[in-house]
């Protein structure tokens, strides 16, 4: 079975900022990588902000296949795209993903635990054991103390919130509608309620290598993550807590 951008099963969502140089090889490569599936599928670029020709280059994809689509949101925004890329998604099955990942393994595994029934959420993380974090160490460390905080604030019981997903739209689409929270902290807020709310999640470990230089610098990212966990330890536990979450 080939691509069907009218219905497709699965809709592949990948946030892109200021990716020109990487965009078309890793649209490229995942095209040629998911042929052999066999899946009905749409690819969505959420893009957000970019200063550079990422936006020309995603709708030149766009023109070329079919099965590729795109919108921006306007400024620079992970949180914001991620979360309208899931609620324009038309897919029965929504995988979130990384442009500098594109990690077609995490896809059919994910794919095939979803279809037992068994599982509501899947994460790839990439500080499971089993894991292959690649990325420079400070990296790496950043990662660890950020999960670090979601568990003291937030008694979060897994390893990684950020990066690969798989679920059924129609089960985390009401959670996603009650995040409060966008940036780089969504997808934190996504899987805390998501386990907070009593669906059951899966971790699988993920191989991570770095493709490209980070599109934020870390030292800048830092703060504004801090400044946004502060929010989201404020929805949860007050705003959601006076809403009945």
């Amino acid at each position: 079975m080939s691509p069907t951008p009218d219905s497709p099963r699965i809709s592949i969502v990948i946030p892109v900022y200021n990716e020109e140089p990487l965009l078309r090889a890793a649209a490229v490569d995942l095209r040629e990588r998911l042929a052999p599936l066999g899946w009905s599928y749409e690819v969505i670029l959420a893009e957000n902000g970019s200063r550079d020709g990422t936006v020309a280059e995603a709708r030149a994809l766009c023109e070329k296949y079919p099965e590729f689509q795109t919108f921006s949101v306007g400024e620079p925004n992970y949180g914001l795209a991620l979360r309208q890329g899931i609620l324009r998604a038309r897919g029965e099955l929504i995988l979130c993903d990384e442009i500098d990942l594109c990690d077609t393994d995490f896809h059919q595994a994910a794919v095939a635990l979803l279809a037992t029934g068994e599982v509501d959420l899947v994460i790839g993380s990439k500080l499971l054991a089993g894991s292959s974090d690649e990325r420079p160490a400070l990296r790496h460390l950043a990662s660890r103390f950020y999960n670090g905080l979601l568990r003291v604030s937030l008694g979060f019981r897994g390893t990684d919130t950020h990066g690969l997903k798989a679920f059924r739209k129609a089960t985390l689409v009401p959670v996603v509608r009650r995040c409060l929270v966008d940036r780089d902290v969504f997808a934190s807020e996504l899987v805390i309620r998501a386990d907070r709310a009593g669906l059951r999640l899966r971790e699988i470990p993920v191989r991570v290598i770095e493709k490209r230089t980070p599109s934020i610098n870390l030292s800048r990212r830092v703060p504004a993550v801090l400044r946004q966990l502060a929010r989201l330890t404020w929805a949860i536990r007050i705003q959601g807590k006076n809403r009945g979450d």
